[in-house]
């Protein structure tokens, strides 16, 4: 099983332009990310895909792997599709794993346990989860929840708090029932990459603005495992300027 991490860049964010190049304690976004993802070992390819000459640029020069992307990419995941066409052409790779551009301290143990699902044969996508344990996060609805059977797959991502918790006032919720949070680093095979970025839109996902939802609309299993730890995303200056007084 040969496995490719690919970290999406894209330079125009609404919310956050240049959000990969921004410093944090003398090094950028995007590079802490690909350091991180680098220690993986069960990972034999890095590569940022980015549409960006900026950023392609430094990624370059900093000692890092990169491939120009078009602009016009739609999400994170068809990016990683075309980025995985470009590195194959003098490799082969059995499987993606999409890990996330704006979460610079993420542990290489998340991205490795995804890289160990994928290697069953039954897992075509597989994404991680994490215990609930505050209200803040629980009623925050860009913090999006899971839904996960006993067998390990997804049955259903939210933004708001599910399952619903009847007869019970909100503030005690946590106390009664577990929730779990989604942390969005996928990994897909890569027969099946080419498949869903294919699908199209469904109903459930134009109504909560989650592209998983598309793949389980269509029938596509995604298998989830448990993290203990943490994942941070930094969507604006704002979220970078708590992260940076916590470090």
């Amino acid at each position: 099983m040969k496995i490719a991490g690919i970290i999406p860049a894209r330079y125009a964010s609404t919310r956050f332009p240049g959000k990969p190049l921004a410093d944090i304690k003398g090094k950028s976004m995007i590079m802490r990310v690909y350091e991180q993802a680098a220690k993986v070992q069960k990972l034999d390819e890095v590569v940022v895909a980015t549409d960006d000459q900026r950023i392609f640029k430094h990624v370059i020069e900093n000692g890092g792997k990169a491939v120009m992307t078009s602009p016009d990419h739609p999400s994170g995941t068809s990016r990683c599709a075309e980025a995985i066409k470009l590195i194959s052409r003098n490799d082969h790779f059995d499987s993606v794993i999409n890990i996330q551009g704006d979460e610079p301290f993420i542990r290489p143990e998340q991205i490795g346990r995804v890289a160990q699902l994928l290697c069953r044969n039954e897992v075509q996508i597989a994404s991680l989860y994490k215990k609930i344990t505050t209200a803040t996060d629980l009623f925050d609805p860009n913090i999006v929840k899971a839904i996960v059977s006993n067998q390990g797959k997804a049955l259903y991502f939210s933004r708001q708090a599910v399952p619903f918790v009847r007869n019970v006032s909100m503030e005690k919720w946590l106390e009664l029932t577990v929730f779990y949070k989604h942390i969005g680093i996928y990994g897909y095979r890569v027969d099946t990459l080419f498949q869903i970025i294919q699908l199209p839109e469904s109903p459930l996902e134009k109504a909560e603005l989650l592209e998983q939802l598309r793949w389980l609309y269509h029938g596509f299993d995604i298998y989830m495992e448990e993290t203990h730890f943490e994942s941070f995303s930094i969507d604006t200056p704002e979220d970078l300027s708590k992260f940076m007084n916590n470090l």
